[in-house]
């Protein structure tokens, strides 16, 4: 009987395809998926490190408290290392006193436990511990279980200090690998927070200025819009996290002395535009509010080609941010006089509003009308794309 090999299932092989795709972005890109193999690969190296050190040369009764250290002090950038470790290495600290001075006073009692859970617990909840305030019961909880297995005072105080030194060996090791094995450059977060938030915005203007130009608006699309723009505020935040990351990356970081990151001293011009874009989506947000409010039976006035010249300007908007969606500083030169280009263009639709809005005699001053709203709102659009295309370019030339 001739054996045959299974074949893969459409949705194994579907399964495994995007494995693979993974691992070439990995390999091809400086990315999340690359970022994120290096944060496995270091993590396992430190943890290993750890483990011989605490296992093989103290031969400690609990070893483990050494790798699951390392583990949680790498972080994305050599700084954040850093701060996690002080606060680590404190918590756990604070935790193991707490058990020292409570276990020694009353013995390894029920009402001792109790007492240094309280305690533990209200010190966790200091706010200069950050997420490590857990890790202060944790280590306290720990430490009382050791307090009570030990047999003799030596052996007491030895097991507990023992937990704390694990602890400060986990962070120095998780440390060292952060800095000297691929220490995180993460400038590209600044970009690819721009292009996050310039994507979002392109899509929800994208989406708008055709049906402005067709001068048709139903309350569907007109509550959708409003709708989407009032979900950028998570997007907002990460984007946001993402400038942070970048400034961090640079702290401590011994790349940051390779001459092809000395230019890279800070990322204000990043979030100058940024904010710029948030600015934006603001505005945007509240352009949708002001679309969704509009009289479904306007008669008194001819809005038609208002509507269209509001249209084109959008759509020269979204060209714009359709550009930033693609930020790329390899080619920031270029792309920054692209952007001054596409901004003056858009200036000139912006006017082309402003001009219509008045021939066709609309009444801007009125505030139960958005025409006047609508007008301001393309203003100040303009004012944060012409203030975005101004910051790149003369960060481009320096």
């Amino acid at each position: 009987m001739v054996g045959y090999a299974p074949q893969a299932t459409p949705s194994e092989a579907g399964r495994f395809a995007r494995i693979g795709q993974w691992w070439r972005r990995a390999l091809g890109s400086d990315g999340p998926e690359r970022h994120t193999a290096l944060l496995i690969g270091k993590s396992t190296l430190a943890a290993t490190i750890a483990w011989v050190i605490s296992s093989d040369l103290l031969n400690a009764q609990s070893p483990a408290f050494a790798p699951f250290s390392a583990v949680l002090i790498m972080q994305v950038t050599i700084y954040q290392s850093l701060v996690q470790s002080l606060r680590y290495v404190g918590a756990v600290a604070a935790g193991v006193a707490v058990q020292i001075a409570l276990g020694f006073l009353v013995g390894p009692q029920v009402v001792t436990f109790a007492l240094v859970a309280l305690v533990a617990l209200l010190i966790g909840r200091w706010s200069a511990l950050g997420v490590q305030g857990g890790q202060v019961p944790t280590a306290a909880f720990f430490a009382f279980a050791t307090y009570a297995s030990a047999t003799g005072l030596p052996e007491k105080i030895s097991q507990l200090g023992q937990i704390v030194l694990l602890v400060l060996i986990g962070s120095v090791v998780a440390l060292s690998v952060n800095l000297v094995v691929f220490p995180p450059m993460r400038f590209r977060s600044a970009e690819y927070s721009v292009r996050t938030l310039a994507h979002t915005l392109c899509e929800l203007i994208g989406d708008l200025h055709p049906v402005l130009s067709a001068g048709e608006l139903d309350e569907e699309h007109t509550q959708q819009w409003r709708t989407r723009a009032a979900q950028t505020g998570e997007l907002i935040a990460q984007a946001q996290a993402g400038i942070r990351t970048a400034q961090e990356s640079l702290y401590f970081n011994p790349r940051r002395l390779l001459r092809r990151h000395r230019r890279h001293t800070g990322f204000e011009n990043y979030g100058a535009v940024l904010e710029a874009l948030e600015r934006a989506l603001y505005q945007a947000a509240s352009l949708t509010r002001s679309l969704d409010q509009w009289r479904d039976a306007e008669t008194s006035y001819n809005y038609r080609e208002f509507l269209e010249r509001y249209g084109t300007f959008l759509a020269a908007i979204a060209d714009n941010a359709r550009l930033l969606s693609t930020l790329d500083e390899d080619h920031l030169a270029t792309q920054a006089g692209e952007l001054c280009r596409l901004a003056d263009r858009a200036q000139r639709y912006r006017r082309q509003v402003a001009e219509q809005a008045e021939s066709d005699g609309l009444p801007l001053a009125d505030p139960t009308r958005p025409y006047g709203v609508l007008v301001v709102e393309a203003t100040r659009l303009m004012e944060e794309f012409q203030h975005t295309s101004d910051v790149l370019r003369r960060y481009a030339d320096t």
